[in-house]
């Protein structure tokens, strides 16, 4: 068995890892969700958490090992944002997304728009778009599922529609992409924004 002291000198040692490698995923977030992903550097990050740029190397490897650990971070950051959502409420929904993309809606465009010069951050977008579609069949799947049922939530489905198209659909609405035409392109407010993607996840939702 090792001595209490030798314990406790390890014990510290991993919390100080732990709080540098925390100190660069801040500096790291911090400066993608402000910057393309050309613009950022490795020392500029390992400056601002106070370390060398090995440091930062024996963290995470490489740049794109860095930018792996903090998509994993805004992953966290996301889903604080949107929070839970009680399957079926379009309002909840929508003011889960207008959280979401206020705040981070820029970052995540940048991303679409490096993604097309680097490769590296393909995998990271498709991850990013394949919880999108799952947080729509999450949240809409009373509406997804009401094929046969009359009522209220009577859908595209439900009629003899195609589910994926529907599923398709609302994920187009729903895009952040959308969210930037009308916010930053169009410069509407967040509450005509709002109004307008209520407007639209209501009309695949009731379509048919």
């Amino acid at each position: 068995m090792g001595s209490p002291a030798r314990e406790y000198d390890m014990t510290a040692r991993a919390a100080a890892t732990a709080r540098t490698r925390e100190r660069l995923l801040l500096a790291a977030r911090e400066r993608f969700a402000d910057r393309h992903y050309d613009d950022v550097t490795l020392a500029e990050v390992a400056g601002a958490a106070g370390v060398t740029v090995q440091t930062l190397l024996n963290h995470f490897g490489s740049k794109e090992g860095m930018l792996a650990a903090a998509a994993e971070a805004f992953a966290g950051v996301v889903a604080d944002l949107r929070g839970p959502v009680e399957p079926g409420d379009l309002d909840g929904a929508v003011d889960a997304l207008m959280r979401h993309y206020e705040v981070l809606g820029d970052a995540n465009w940048r991303l679409v728009a490096d993604a097309e010069r680097q490769t590296v951050l393909g995998s990271l977008l498709d991850g990013a778009r394949a919880a999108h579609r799952a947080w729509i069949e999450a949240v809409f799947a009373p509406q997804l599922t009401a094929a046969g049922r009359g009522g209220d939530h009577l859908t595209a489905a439900g009629r003899g529609g195609d589910r994926e198209e529907t599923v398709a659909a609302l994920y187009a609405v729903t895009d952040v992409g959308t969210w930037k035409l009308l916010r930053r392109d169009l410069g509407r407010s967040p509450e005509v924004t709002r109004a307008v993607l209520r407007r639209l996840i209501a009309g695949q939702l009731e379509r048919g």
